[in-house]
Order: C-alpha cells, then sequence, then structure tokens
C-alpha cells in the first residue's frame, strides 16, 4: 500500500511539475517543499512538499533582465551575511537581513547571503530569484 501511494505521488508530481522544471523558481521550490516534506511526513510528505514548492516556486515571475544584470553589478559587500536557512526561491529571508532596494525597480530589492546574490521582494522578504 505504502509503494503504491509513493508511486502515485511521483506521478502526481512529475504530471504537475513537467511544465515548469525549466524554470528556476519551480525547481528550487520542488527541491526545498521536498526536502521539507520528507523531514515532516517521510516519503509521502516529500512527495507532496515537492508539489507545493513547485507550484509555490513556479508562481514567482522572474524578475526582469535589467534588475538581474543590475544586481550582478554591484560589488560583493565586505561584511558577509550567513543565515542557517536555506535559500530558496519563494521562501522568505529572515528580517534581519539587510535590503538594498534597486533604483529603477523599486519592487526589488537585493542582498548577498551565503555567498549567493539574491533578489527579493522587498515588501515580505520572499526571494524572488538566486544568481551563482
Amino acid at each position: 500500500m505504502a509503494m503504491k501511494t509513493i508511486i502515485i505521488a511521483a506521478a502526481s508530481v512529475a504530471m504537475f511539475a513537467t511544465g515548469a522544471m525549466a524554470q528556476e523558481g519551480a525547481t528550487s521550490g520542488m527541491v526545498g517543499g521536498a526536502a521539507t516534506g520528507a523531514v515532516v511526513g517521510g516519503p509521502v510528505g516529500a512527495a507532496v512538499g515537492g508539489i507545493a514548492g513547485a507550484v509555490i516556486g513556479s508562481a514567482i515571475d522572474p524578475p526582469p533582465e535589467q534588475v538581474v544584470t543590475y544586481v550582478r553589478e554591484q560589488p560583493v559587500p565586505a561584511q558577509p551575511i550567513v543565515v542557517e536557512q536555506e535559500i530558496a526561491v519563494g521562501q522568505p529571508l529572515p528580517r534581519t537581513v539587510v535590503l538594498t532596494p534597486v533604483p529603477e525597480a523599486p519592487q526589488y530589492a537585493y542582498t548577498y547571503v551565503n555567498e549567493r546574490r539574491v533578489i527579493v521582494n522587498p515588501q515580505d522578504y520572499t526571494v524572488v530569484q538566486v544568481l551563482d
């Protein structure tokens, strides 16, 4: 019975996530959701969490290319910021992280955390895109 449930859940993940797999948001959301679901509910929780994470991750529109370019061109801060949580699209950053607004696009801000450039919605600190 458990194996049947896992197979059905895996098929559901494939069905819901195929259209958005190329999107970084869906992939990051699925991975984060699956990890959280596995901790809470084992294999079935991982499948359900993966579906939820993919849906949430793909629901966040990536920022325009000019925002990405602007953030990539900014210098890395002298003081590194480190947080204990995974940085993933759709997940909020701690409110203690200092954000820098993007001048030409006030609906976006950025920070450099855990050695990665991160574009954030400054209203709710939700990660919009992670740059490598």
